[in-house]
């Protein structure tokens, strides 16, 4: 819920850049390039941050149990790679919507 409120969050600021990009010739997936270059650096940074916070985290809560289980880093890139998808998909449908509205209507009060 937080990554698609950002993502239209995000695309609704940038309806009329994203609009005279349509007008001057650009396609849709150089707008969504555009839109998820920005989002996926959000992302990663987002990510280094969580992965040891996280980690920590589930070590605390594994010590309660009695069988042990090791966490490893593939867990981590596993759950990065889900996100990633999820916020070029959700961006993707976004940007479409977008992008298939009449550029004029979103130029109009300029």
């Amino acid at each position: 819920m937080g990554l698609y409120g950002l993502i239209s969050f995000i695309t609704n600021q940038r309806i009329k850049e994203i609009g005279i990009r349509k007008i001057m010739g650009a396609s849709t997936s150089s707008i969504i390039y555009i839109i998820s270059k920005d989002l996926s650096l959000m992302l990663l940074i987002a990510n280094i941050i969580a992965w040891p916070v996280a980690y920590f985290q589930i070590l605390i809560w594994l010590q309660n149990f009695e069988y042990h289980i090791s966490i490893g880093l593939e867990t981590f890139a596993f759950a990065t790679l889900i996100s990633f998808i999820l916020a070029i998909m959700t961006v993707g449908m976004k940007i479409m919507k977008a992008s298939t509205k009449n550029p004029v209507e979103s130029l109009r009060y300029e």
